[in-house]
C-alpha cells in the first residue's frame, strides 16, 4: 500500500474507467472467501455512477481503492451493496469510510427509507452496527422480486430458495429512520455479542459447505439437505 491520501466521494460518470476493475475484484474476493456474492457487470456499475448512486475511494494519484453503491426497492427500502476494497488497502479503515459515505448519501437522497444490507462478513456487521443498523430477519427486508432475483448469480442461491428466502449464509441488517436505536447503542450491543455472531457465521458456513460436499453426487439427498439446513 502506498502512502498517498485516500479520497472517498460520490462517484461520477467519469469514474466508469474503474468499472471493470471493480467487478473483477468483487468476483475474486468472493472466490477467495469461499462465499457467495451476487455478480454485477461493468455496465451495471457504470450506471450506478451515472445516477449518482455510488461511492468510490481513490488515492490522490488516481489509483482505485474501494467502492459501494445504493439501490432502491418499492420506494421504501434502500440497499447499500457491493462493498469492495482493493486487497492492498484492506484493514486500513477505508471500508468504514466508504460505508459511512454511502450511508450518508442514502440518508440524503432517501431520508424516509429503510436502509438494509446482507453480509457474510463480521467486519461489515461491525461497521453497520456503528452506523445504527440492527440484525433482523429476512422478513423485515424488501420483498421485491427484482431484489431477490439479484441473488441468482450467487453460489448460495439454491440455499436461499430452499429456505423460502427466510435464511441463508448472509446476515440481514437494517436501519429504520422511524424506529431505531442510536449508533452508540447498536455499537455497544454488537461488541457484547460479536463472539456469538462470529460463531454463528462459522457454523453456517461449516454446516452448509461440509454437508453439501457430502451429498453433491446425490441430487435427491442434496435437495433435502438444502431444505433442512439452518434450523438451529
Amino acid at each position: 500500500m502506498d502512502n498517498h491520501n485516500i479520497i472517498v466521494r460520490v462517484a461520477s460518470p467519469a469514474d466508469k474507467v474503474y468499472s471493470e476493475m471493480i467487478t473483477s475484484e468483487m468476483e475474486a474476493s468472493a472466490k477467495a472467501r469461499g462465499t457467495g456474492i451476487a455478480k454485477r457487470s461493468p455496465d451495471y456499475i457504470t450506471k450506478k455512477m451515472e445516477e449518482g448512486k455510488a461511492v468510490i475511494a481513490l488515492t490522490d494519484t488516481g489509483s482505485w481503492v474501494g467502492f459501494c453503491y445504493i439501490e432502491t426497492w418499492e420506494g421504501e427500502y434502500v440497499a447499500n451493496s457491493g462493498l469492495i476494497v482493493a486487497p492492498e488497502y484492506r484493514k486500513s479503515g477505508v471500508a468504514k469510510s466508504i460505508k459511512q459515505k454511502v450511508f450518508q448519501l442514502s440518508r440524503e437522497r432517501y431520508p424516509n427509507a429503510k436502509i438494509f444490507g446482507l453480509t457474510t462478513g463480521l467486519a461489515v456487521m461491525k461497521i453497520n452496527s456503528d452506523l445504527g443498523y440492527e440484525p433482523v430477519t429476512y422478513s423485515e427486508l424488501t420483498q421485491d422480486e427484482t431484489f431477490w432475483a439479484g441473488c441468482k448469480s450467487c453460489v448460495n442461491y439454491d440455499i436461499l430458495m430452499s429456505k423460502e428466502r427466510k435464511n441463508c449464509l448472509c446476515t440481514a441488517m437494517l436501519y429504520d429512520p422511524k424506529d431505531h436505536y442510536e449508533p452508540t447503542e447498536t455499537k455497544e450491543y454488537f461488541e457484547k455479542k460479536s463472539k456469538v455472531y462470529e460463531r454463528l457465521i462459522q457454523l453456517k458456513q461449516s454446516r452448509f459447505l461440509s454437508r453439501l460436499r457430502k451429498f453433491q453426487s446425490n441430487p435427491v439427498k442434496l435437495k433435502s439437505v438444502l431444505f433442512n439446513l439452518l434450523n438451529f
